[in-house]
């Protein structure tokens, strides 16, 4: 396959596309995009994890095929799945918040290790079925709080229940891919590991940036708990396109990238809280600002920063927004939401902006 750098929107023109967690913030970015490309789109999914979410804003459920369910059920999972009958299977569905994983630990296993499971399960023995995507996340490595950045050779890991699913849903693949995805001929399976993600209507519960735009939108200060913390920033359409580049080197060129993959941001993106939040206050304007969290908070890690140089080198991914700009444009995006604006048309406005910066 040549690596030309960027999504290529004829591969997925009338593919069938099954995806996972296309009601939540990533999914419902990902589900506008594979159809401004022309793809045949099937989400599954719980209800909207929020309220506003990007899903209703951005009526996702005008161009998608949409069925709410559990991929903890196993059954309706595997029907739905093989009736669609996919070329290309996205799994994006999680428990993703890491203080709720600790509200709710038994939840974020099942979901992330035998909801993962379950996925896989109900890939085997489909006909038409080429390239399976899994997502994990970047704290699925065992956090050293060292200032390299992790390469995909590391060891997997996790503190808090969150984290330590996500490393398990790592090995859960990895041996469904060696016991069952073996065939070079059959579904080809990778994972990806993404970064701290920002975008334009993300209202997750604990949230970084969905934090900061609650309070800036009340008036009040974001309390923050970890201000010191560094993280791999990145604004959404970043990783996206880098699990829509993996499906496609999965599909055409298969076994050789059935493995896990880095898609994280530049170096000089790997910020501290405090950096994002003083910039948003500068961005946001209106007496904006924040304020340090003065309760005990469980651990999370203070310095996670990732490798992408397999992703650069192999599928020709590279990160193209800088974060500066990034914030920009989430900043942007929620007052053209406040204001009342076409929250479709804007996402898909922010989409060709990207896809048209990688071109150039």
């Amino acid at each position: 396959m040549e690596k030309t750098g960027s999504v290529n929107p004829s591969f997925w023109h009338r593919k069938k596309v099954y995806l996972t967690g296309h009601t939540g913030f990533k999914g419902s970015w990902l589900s506008l995009w594979l159809q401004s490309m022309g793809a045949e789109v099937k989400g599954y999914a719980l209800d909207p994890p929020t309220e506003p979410a990007l899903f209703e804003v951005a009526k996702i459920a005008d161009f998608v095929e949409t069925e709410i369910g559990d991929i903890r059920d196993l059954d309706k999972l595997t029907q739905s799945i093989q009736t669609f009958n996919p070329d290309v299977l996205l799994h994006l569905a999680a428990q993703s918040v890491v203080l709720k994983s600790y509200v709710d630990p038994i939840e974020t296993y099942s979901t992330n290790v035998m909801g993962t499971a379950n996925v896989l399960q109900a890939c085997r023995k489909l006909p038409n079925l080429k390239a399976i995507v899994s997502v994990t996340t970047d704290k699925c490595y065992e956090n050293r709080e060292w200032v390299w950045s992790y390469r995909e050779n590391e060891p997997l890991g996790g503190r808090d229940p969150y984290s330590s699913s996500k490393a398990c849903a790592e090995l859960v693949t990895s041996s469904f891919r060696d016991s069952f995805f073996a065939d070079p001929q059959g579904p080809q399976v990778a994972t990806a590991r993404a970064g701290n993600v920002i975008g334009g209507g993300d209202w997750t519960e604990n949230g970084l940036i969905a934090d900061i735009i609650r309070a800036f939108g009340q008036a009040k200060p974001v309390i923050v708990r970890n201000p010191l913390a560094i993280r791999p920033w990145q604004h959404v359409l970043e990783p996206l396109s880098g699990y829509l580049m993996l499906a496609e080197a999965l599909y055409a060129d298969g076994a050789q990238y059935a493995q896990a993959w880095n898609f994280g941001p530049r170096e000089e993106d790997c910020k501290p809280v405090n950096w994002i939040l003083d910039r948003m206050v500068n961005l946001w304007g209106d007496g904006a600002y924040w304020a340090l969290d003065q309760d005990a908070n469980p651990h999370e890690a203070r310095l996670l920063k990732l490798d992408s140089s397999k992703a650069a080198t192999y599928l020709g991914w590279t990160p193209q927004w800088r974060l500066e700009p990034a914030l920009h444009n989430v900043v942007h995006w929620y007052r053209e939401w406040h204001a009342g604006a076409d929250m479709t048309q804007h996402c898909l406005n922010d989409i060709a902006a990207y896809t048209n910066f990688k071109a150039s």
